[in-house]
Order: C-alpha cells, then structure tokens, then sequence
C-alpha cells in the first residue's frame, strides 16, 4: 500500500509541473500578446499626440482618467484634454519618442494592463533642438472592447 502511495504522489508531482510548465507557457504567450497590444495601444496614443488629433486622444483617454503629473499635481479628464489644446497651441513642433528597449507591460487581470517607461520629447526653442526625457505609467483597461487609459503618472521633469 505504501508503495501505491508513492507512485501515485510522484505522479501527481509530475503531471502538476506538466500543467505548471504548460500555465507557464500560457502566461508568455499571453504576456507577449498583452506587450503587442499595449505597444500598438502606446503608437495610437502618442501618434494622435504628435499630430495634435484631439478626438483620437479624446477617445484613447477614458472619461475618468486621472493624470498625475510631478509638475502640475492630479487632473482630471477636462483638464487633460485642456491641457493637451493648450501645449499643442504653445509648442507646436512638440514631439513624442518611445526610447527604444525601454518599454514595460503587465497585464492586469480582469481589468487590463500596465504601461512603464520612457519617453524623449523634442521641440525647437530660439532655433535650438530641445530634448528631454522622462518616465511614465499607463494604466490601460479593456472595457466594452476597447482600450482606454485610465490613469497617468509622469515624473523626471
């Protein structure tokens, strides 16, 4: 009987890393496809903002977005979207770089995913290149099949 044990604990031991390492998989796929979307989701983002396309970033940016800014404090959906017509009125050369290997995605689940890196802006200021780069966060939820950030954070300012 001892023996009947054993083997039927070392084969429950092998079939659980069997589905371990079969979960594993799952989870790096799932984890590459999350990256994919995100990283598409970030080009949408950010190429609506280097086109100054308010409706796009109007549509990207959910209605209760909270945007966290280690300058200007917490704003809201109407004062990001403010904000955005006001930099884009002031500065209208502005543009948005991703740094390459720099981007971080985790998803979330049952809601979405995280969004971290860093990000080069450059404008022309009396004739000169101006750049400079930060870090951000993006929290991105999956909601009635779309995506939309929900909050921001952006430091190194």
């Amino acid at each position: 009987m001892e023996k009947l044990a054993c083997i039927f604990l070392l084969v429950a031991c092998l079939f659980s890393d069997k589905l371990t390492l079969a979960q594993d998989k799952a989870d790096i796929q799932d984890n590459a496809e999350i990256f994919k979307t995100i990283a598409h989701m970030d080009s949408v983002l950010f190429g609506a903002f280097n086109n100054h396309d308010l409706a796009t970033l109007q549509k990207v940016f959910a209605p209760n977005t909270e945007f966290y800014h280690d300058r200007d404090g917490l704003s809201n959906y109407g004062t990001t979207m403010t904000n955005f017509k006001r930099v884009f009125a002031s500065t209208p050369d502005l543009h948005r770089d991703l740094v390459p290997g720099t981007l971080e995605v985790y998803p979330l689940p049952g809601y979405g995913a995280v969004e971290m890196g860093e990000h080069r802006f450059t404008h022309t200021q009396n004739g000169q290149i101006i750049a400079a780069v930060y870090k951000f966060i993006n929290t991105w939820q999956f909601k009635d099949g779309q995506w939309q950030v929900t909050r921001t954070i952006s430091v190194g300012h």
